[in-house]
């Protein structure tokens, strides 16, 4: 049997583990690696993760974005560590990541700092009183933090990706992008979007879709296009 890709990142955005074991198995061997976010944790979000992991042997991104202060985000991290997740991920400000990595010593799971969130654009960071300048000057700036303060790699959107990659910083390091879209899908919330073969030219490890493949009528068939684009690149 081929390996599934591993650069297709599935979001798991549905509304409990029950519904996530039948995306799962309608996927089959065509994905290997799925995202489990908050919105999922009050529908068995952990379990999932555990079973999928044990029972199904697939890859686990979980995508917390913790931020607190350090102590507790290092017991947070602690804690999840013992489930043998792959990914987590937690804001990219330095005392958080800091404390993110202190607390996943010891397992395989990789740290990932989110930077500014794809959804968001200038209005947005204006209102949240974000310094002044360009999503584009300001995502390298907060990469650079991240990863000197241990961060295994960044949650990015595409248009980022290449920025970031550029980086001296991000050498031997992970971006994964979300906000991607296949070739004529809906941006949906997204604000900074790209399709899947150009986040993986611009220097992705890994790319998130969500919507386009579990609202599909055929989900699988709807990554195994992803799949094609992003072997196409």
């Amino acid at each position: 049997m081929t390996k599934a890709d591993e650069r297709l990142i599935v979001a798991l955005d549905v509304p409990n583990a029950l519904a996530g074991l039948d995306l799962a198995a309608k996927l089959g061997d065509a994905v290997n690696f799925y995202k489990i976010g908050l919105g999922m944790l009050t529908g068995g979000g952990l379990a999932l993760a555990n079973e999928l992991k044990l029972d199904h042997g697939k890859r686990i991104f979980l995508d917390l974005k913790l931020f607190d202060i350090g102590n507790t985000v290092e017991a947070a991290v602690r804690g999840l560590a013992q489930f043998e997740l792959d990914f987590l991920t937690v804001h990219g400000d330095p005392h958080v990541v800091r404390a993110a990595k202190e607390g996943a010593s010891g397992s395989d799971m990789k740290i990932l700092a989110v930077t500014i969130l794809t959804s968001l654009d200038r209005e947005d960071l204006d209102a949240a009183l974000i310094k002044p300048g360009e999503i584009k000057d300001l995502v390298p700036e907060r990469a650079v933090k991240a990863f000197e303060a241990g961060a295994d790699g960044v949650i990015a959107s595409p248009q980022e990706a290449a920025l970031i990659r550029a980086l001296p910083e991000a050498k031997d390091r992970l971006i994964v992008t979300p906000g991607v879209r296949p070739a004529g899908a809906a941006s949906g919330d997204q604000k900074r979007i790209a399709t899947p073969a150009s986040a993986i030219g611009d220097g992705a490890d890994h790319i998130v879709v969500g919507r386009p493949i579990y609202q599909a009528k055929d989900p699988r068939a709807a990554a195994e296009a992803v799949l094609a684009e992003i072997r196409a690149h």
